[in-house]
C-alpha cells in the first residue's frame, strides 16, 4: 500500500486544491514574466505614436499647403502655353488629390494614434489599424517618390528659364518661414 493519498479520493480533494490554486499562480507569474520585455516596446509605441502626432500637421500638412500656395501656382504661371502647361496642371490636379486623399487617412489614424501615445488601446481593431498604416505609408511614399523623380526636376527646368520666377519662389518661401519663425518666437503661429 502506498502512504500518498489517491488524489482522486475524496479525501485528497482539499489538497488537490491546494495544488491546482498553485498551478494557476505559476501560470500568472509566467506571464507576469514576460512583462520586463515588453516595457521597452510599449514605451517605444508610445513615443513613435506621440512623435508623429506633432509631425505630421506640422510637417506635412504644412509641407502640402506651402506647395498649394506657392510651388504648383508658380510652376503653372511659369509653363509655356499648350502641352506644356497642360501637363503640368494634370500633374499638380494628381498631386493635390493625393494630398486630399493622404490628409483623409491620417484624420482617420489620427484618434488612434492619440490614444496609443496615451498608453491605450487604439479604439480600431489592429487589422484596421494595419491596413490604414500601411495605406499611409505606402500612398506617401509613391507620392513623394511621384514629386521627386518628375514633378521637382520638371520643376526646376520650367522656373529655372527664367532667374527671376525661381528668385521670386525662393522669396515666398523665406518670407512665409521667416514670418512663422517670429510668430512661434511671440507664441502665435503664422
Amino acid at each position: 500500500m502506498s502512504s500518498q493519498p489517491d488524489p482522486t479520493s475524496s479525501d485528497a480533494a482539499p489538497i488537490a486544491n491546494f495544488s491546482q490554486c498553485h498551478a494557476g499562480i505559476v501560470a500568472e507569474l509566467d506571464q507576469l514574466d514576460r512583462l520586463p520585455a515588453l516595457l521597452a516596446p510599449a514605451s517605444q509605441v508610445r513615443q513613435i505614436a506621440s512623435h508623429a502626432l506633432g509631425f505630421f500637421r506640422a510637417a506635412a500638412f504644412e509641407h502640402h499647403a506651402e506647395e498649394e500656395r506657392e510651388l504648383f501656382p508658380a510652376v503653372l504661371a511659369s509653363a509655356t502655353k499648350g502641352e506644356e502647361h497642360d501637363k503640368v496642371a494634370a500633374i499638380v490636379d494628381q498631386l493635390t488629390r493625393e494630398h486630399r486623399q493622404i490628409e483623409a487617412t491620417w484624420k482617420q489614424l489620427e484618434p488612434a494614434l492619440k490614444a496609443i501615445a496615451k498608453g491605450q488601446d487604439a479604439r480600431m481593431p489592429a487589422d484596421d489599424l494595419t491596413a490604414m498604416l500601411t495605406s499611409l505609408i505606402t500612398d506617401y511614399r509613391g507620392h513623394a517618390h511621384f514629386e521627386e523623380v518628375y514633378f521637382l526636376p520638371l520643376s526646376q527646368t520650367i522656373l529655372g528659364r527664367n532667374g527671376d520666377h525661381m528668385a521670386a519662389l525662393g522669396l515666398a518661401l523665406h518670407t512665409r518661414h521667416a514670418m512663422a519663425d517670429m510668430g512661434s518666437l511671440g507664441g502665435f503661429h503664422v
